[in-house]
């Protein structure tokens, strides 16, 4: 008998299964604390230690996402620079063409320039020039 969906789209995200976040280590310390040993009871430095771990594994997260953020305002800095440059990137494998950034779109997770009638993300971008003002041509590829 075939089984159905249980009505989820079956994509998640991947789980780093390597390394704890911050609700498993709190768990972790509190069962230790809870299942102790009466007779040897946890050593206050020892707890001293793990609880200044826990802390300092929160502020390498707020750290780690306050990177992330920085990273994608540059991002959007650097693309939106490009308005009115000349640049050059690699369409395929071998075909490198050139334009003029016309204007900028921020809807996915790499901006995107927009070149003629092309979109470009910014990471394959490979050449910025200072564009010609007088030239309002479409991408063009060079000659081989």
């Amino acid at each position: 008998m075939p089984v159905g969906g249980s009505g989820s789209s079956g994509a998640s995200e991947p789980v780093d299964r390597t390394s704890l976040d911050k609700q498993a280590f709190l768990k972790l310390l509190v069962a230790q604390m809870r299942y102790q040993d009466p007779t040897s009871p946890m050593d206050t430095t020892q707890l001293m230690a793990q609880t200044t771990q826990l802390n300092t594994m929160e502020r390498l997260v707020e750290l780690s996402d306050t990177q992330r953020e920085a990273f994608a305002l540059q991002m959007r800095s650097s693309a939106a620079a490009l308005v009115g440059r000349e640049v050059t990137w690699k369409d395929s494998e071998t075909t490198t063409r050139t334009g003029v950034v016309t204007a900028v779109s921020y809807a996915g997770a790499v901006p995107t320039v927009r070149v003629g009638d092309t979109d470009v993300p910014l990471d394959a971008v490979a050449a910025v020039t200072a564009a010609d003002p007088t030239a309002t041509t479409p991408p063009t590829t060079p000659a081989a």
